[in-house]
């Protein structure tokens, strides 16, 4: 779930800002992408690891939640004012074409690690049955989740079109109605994007915290699950969702550690990521 949630509210971001035009052509290439990611990479991958290498599974699930740490890390570490990475539409696009295809091709990377991720989980489910149904179960989830999240994103985007079209009618209701969903849109988006960073550093940090357990380094998530346990049994009623809450709250703030360990890593020390080239070259 949490990686389905952090899938549909990162992508708005992409067309944030963006010709509202070009807003479905761009969703529907990183759909195209994301079939991609799933059934022509993921999924034979999957299935061979299955087959020859089901040990290798907890490492490349773990070098994922490290990128969705960083990503949520560096997303952090900009809004409270430090160094931004790569252009925005806030910055002098000189060329949109490219500028749309670097936006699509950052969805679908994004993306495949958000789908290593849904394909490796489904994968576990079904590890003790044969392989052509093994190959079959994939290839359903991988197809339903990228249906059911773009699908999402889709109307997410056009909703403010929507809301126009409404606006635009002659009847009271339909203009209050219309007028009131294009000044949400803008709320709601900036809702996602937060969303989405705290999903990624949630699902990022659980996963880190999963592996390491199956790795034989226990303690942290018995930790995390021991204060999980505490708040479940003070909180009464509300037990099982503030419980929930406390671990996915400290599952992202070890995200967050771990995410902002990699951002210092790869930009001050290595010096990768700088959009000034003299910046880069002193790095």
């Amino acid at each position: 779930a949490g990686v389905v949630i952090d899938d549909a509210a990162v992508t708005p971001s992409y067309v944030t800002g963006l010709s509202p035009a070009r807003e479905l052509p761009i969703i529907w290439a990183i759909t195209k992408g994301s079939l991609k990611n799933k059934l022509l990479i993921l999924l034979p991958g999957a299935l061979l690891l299955s087959e020859f290498l089901p040990a290798a599974i907890v490492f490349i699930l773990m070098l994922g939640g490290c990128y969705l740490s960083y990503e949520g890390a560096e997303k952090v570490i900009e809004k409270l004012g430090g160094a931004k990475h790569g252009k925005t539409v806030d910055d002098e696009i000189t060329d949109p074409v490219a500028f749309e295809k670097q936006r699509i091709a950052g969805a679908i990377r994004t993306d495949l690690i958000l789908s290593a991720e849904i394909m490796a989980i489904t994968l576990n489910e079904v590890a003790a049955e044969d392989l052509i149904t093994r190959a079959g179960v994939l290839a359903i989830v991988g197809i339903a989740v990228t249906v059911g999240v773009y699908g999402v994103v889709g109307l997410i985007v056009k909703m403010d079109d929507i809301g126009l079209h409404f606006a635009k009618k002659d009847s009271a209701f339909a203009q209050s109605f219309g007028g009131g969903l294009v000044a949400f849109m803008p709320k709601l988006l900036i809702a996602l994007s937060f969303i989405g960073t705290i999903a990624m550093l949630w699902v990022g940090g659980g996963i880190i915290l999963h592996g390491l357990a199956e790795l034989g380094v226990a303690g942290p998530e018995h930790w995390i699950e021991g204060i999980q346990h505490g708040v479940s049994e003070i909180a009464g009623r509300a037990g099982g969702v503030l419980g929930w809450l406390t671990f996915a709250g400290l599952s992202a703030l070890t995200g967050l550690v771990l995410g902002a360990v990699i951002v210092f890593l790869l930009h001050k020390v290595l010096g990768l990521g700088h959009d000034d080239e003299a910046h880069a070259e002193a790095h």
